[in-house]
């Protein structure tokens, strides 16, 4: 059996190494896999909603900067995806220049989230630089012929594309972790390999029908009756009206328990639209 995989590319980013890491225990079920590259979040999650691809694995949650708000936006507004598995990958962004000096360096390009999570390194270093977005980490690195341009990638980017790297670590924070899903439709064609894999989750997301004192208190004291940990809770717009929101919750337990099931099945009589995304385990990539 083969299936494939979509992923933020081009290769070399962050989310391909995690892909490549689940990759890695498949084959542990003798599961083929290949890989696609999408030049945007959205994109990936849109193959594996129309079945385009078998699989995509995208950021959720970064350690330092919080949600990748377009993951969460693109689960809500597509129907029938499920979240499978969880991978936990460790983040150490590096510089990547031609310049031979820092005060050579005027334009650093990278992804928004790699921008933030190196924003007092750039300040302390780099004040007077432009910082220009990309799709990708590794996109970032087309724009190295300019020698005053530097790009914030990983370390393993730099070395695929044989490019100089300038600084290995400039994370303001030496423990910056990003957690990425791994979303499909329906059940898995196979059974995932037991090792390496921890505790379970379940996330969901729901609107309510007003915005009134009270409507979020009654939907967390459904699990806080019953003793269900609530490890995250966040609100998105629900692009519509201005104070309307959809909360997305993650929760420390498995949706086949009967106590889970019936705090569902209550919450549901609050809610104005639910969505259930799956229980599922969660790996930290070493």
């Amino acid at each position: 059996m083969t299936i494939s995989i979509a992923h933020l590319g081009p290769p070399g980013t962050n989310a391909e190494t995690a892909a490549l890491a689940y990759i890695k225990w498949l084959s542990q079920s003798g599961i083929e896999c290949s890989l696609c590259s999408y030049s945007t979040i959205a994109q990936a999650i849109e193959a594996s909603a129309t079945g385009q691809a078998t699989l995509a694995v995208v950021p959720v949650e970064n350690s330092i900067e919080g949600s990748v708000t377009v993951t969460l936006d693109m689960l809500w507004r597509l129907d029938g995806l499920q979240i499978k598995h969880g991978l936990v990958l460790p983040i150490a962004h590096a510089l990547v220049s031609y310049a031979e000096s820092l005060s050579e360096i005027t334009k650093v390009y990278s992804h928004p989230q790699a921008l933030a999570q190196c924003q007092k390194w750039l300040e302390n270093f780099i004040p007077s630089a432009f910082l220009i977005p990309t799709n990708s980490t590794t996109e970032a690195l087309e724009y190295l012929k300019d020698p005053s341009a530097a790009a914030i990638s990983s370390v393993r980017a730099a070395e695929l594309y044989k490019l100089p790297v300038f600084n290995k670590l400039i994370n303001d924070y030496v423990d910056n972790f990003t957690r990425f899903w791994v979303i499909g439709q329906g059940n898995l064609p196979f059974k995932m390999p037991d090792c390496s894999f921890t505790y379970s989750h379940t996330s969901l997301a729901f609107s309510v029908p007003k915005n009134v004192p009270g409507t979020l208190v009654k939907p967390l004291q459904i699990f806080a009756s019953r003793g269900i940990n609530l490890t995250r809770i966040e609100s998105r717009p629900k692009k519509r009206v201005l104070g309307e929101y959809v909360f997305f919750m993650d929760l420390e337990c498995n949706i086949k328990d009967e106590l889970v099931q019936s705090a569902i099945e209550e919450l549901a009589t609050y809610t104005e639209n639910l969505k259930i995304f799956g229980s599922y385990t969660i790996a930290t990539i070493s």
